[in-house]
């Protein structure tokens, strides 16, 4: 059992930035690929950005690739999306999700998520 915790959403001006942070409760954390994932209002939930287990290999959706940065720290349990130059569409409910394999994560297909935090861009 893995209980994912995020934090960091808020109300932005475009061009400014955020950083999310998601918290694991659980030990084997370590072992999992971690993603992001974002849904705004009337669309599906949409894949955004992947770590593997040990933060040596990252993916991202083309729309935030040179803007939003992954990253990990295993002996905090914790992941992070550092999110810059955010437009007024990247306002979204952004999620963070944990699985046993990147495909599981780059295919929004996560084996646990978190509960989601708000991320809202204005003009």
């Amino acid at each position: 059992q893995v209980q994912l915790v995020e934090s960091g959403g808020g109300l932005v001006q475009a061009g400014g930035s955020l950083r999310l942070s998601c918290a694991a409760s659980e030990h084997t954390f370590i072992n999992y690929a971690m993603g992001w994932f974002r849904q705004a209002p009337g669309k599906e939930r949409e894949f955004v950005a992947a770590i593997n287990w040990s933060g040596g290999a990252t993916t991202y959706t083309d729309s935030v690739k040179g803007r939003f940065t992954i990253s990990r720290d295993n002996a905090k349990k914790t992941v992070y999306l550092q999110m810059n130059s955010l437009k007024p569409e990247d306002t979204a409910v952004y999620y963070c999700g944990g699985g046993y394999t990147m495909g599981a994560v780059t295919t929004t297909r996560p084996d646990y998520w978190g509960q989601g935090t708000q991320v809202t861009v204005s003009s």
